[in-house]
């Protein structure tokens, strides 16, 4: 008789998380934080003292977000910190390896994202002109990293990333500190949206 292969993941919370079959109670804002505040983006292949997280990503993801739809309520703000929350168990792939992976990869992100939403009070599917906004906030921010910190050229990120709107970017820059300061920073960012929402 053959053995069920595990699914889940025992979290520092104590919660076990069933990847396939992901529950909204079995996900905590401290795990996320942790776990995306320790992925590195770009497979790690930035330059810096430290990696440039997921964590780190989401936040400037969402500030961008909250200048390219300014009057946004705070649960489309939420959204946009956790975009990329699934990364938190199934880590960072970059876009090459998740064409090679194949739709799997992509199922398994939209159960865990459906879950996180459920979780935090969001819709499990967002509104189409929302999820645009956030991939918008996305690409911009991953053009940013992509030439200051990965190595990209402007015309080569521009290829991959689309120009980006200058004024949007303004004052912006990325940050590299510890993943503490990150998991801090994402942690309370969260509860400042959860507030607002009320």
């Amino acid at each position: 008789m053959a053995t069920k292969t595990r699914a889940w993941q025992r979290m520092l919370s104590g919660r076990r998380l069933d990847l396939l079959d992901p529950t909204p109670v079995d996900i905590e804002i401290e795990d996320i934080a942790h776990g995306l505040a320790f992925v590195a983006r770009w497979n790690g292949q930035t330059h810096g003292d430290y990696a440039y997280s997921v964590a780190e990503h989401s936040l400037l993801t969402e500030t961008i977000f909250g200048r390219i739809a300014s009057k946004a309520p705070a649960k489309w703000r939420l959204a946009a910190l956790l975009h990329d929350a699934p990364e938190y168990v199934i880590g960072d792939m970059i876009s090459p390896v998740k064409s090679a992976v194949g739709p799997g990869y992509g199922a398994l992100d939209d159960r865990l994202m459906a879950a996180v939403h459920l979780r935090f009070g969001l819709p499990a599917s967002l509104p189409g002109t929302v999820k645009k906004q956030i991939k918008k906030a996305d690409k911009i921010s991953a053009w940013m990293e992509a030439t200051q910190i990965a190595g990209f050229s402007a015309t080569e990120a521009t290829k991959f990333f689309g120009q980006p709107d200058a004024a949007l970017m303004q004052g912006l820059s990325i940050v590299l500190r510890p993943p503490v300061e990150t998991r801090a920073a994402f942690t309370a960012r969260h509860a400042e949206l959860l507030e607002e929402m009320g």
